[in-house]
């Protein structure tokens, strides 16, 4: 089952609540996406430690529900 836009964000959201998020469908399927995600919690990490905050605040559903995720992640 796809994951909907609100529902990245509401994920996201419960672990980086400063977070300001863009998300794009890339291919109208609920399935492929773009994410721009902006947060004070970068602060400090490398990109590899935010792309990782940002997989475990979707708990699991990477690769389940979620299929692909493209992230570009910045510090506010």
């Amino acid at each position: 089952m796809p994951l909907p836009i609100e529902e990245i964000k509401r994920l996201i959201k419960e672990d980086l609540p400063d977070a300001s998020i863009e998300i794009k469908d890339l291919m109208g399927d609920n399935n492929h996406y773009s994410a721009v995600i902006k947060s004070k919690v970068f602060k400090g990490m490398n990109k590899i430690e935010q792309h990782k905050l940002v997989y475990k605040s979707l708990k699991g559903k990477m690769g389940n529900e979620l299929h692909a995720l493209s992230l570009t992640t910045l510090e506010k």
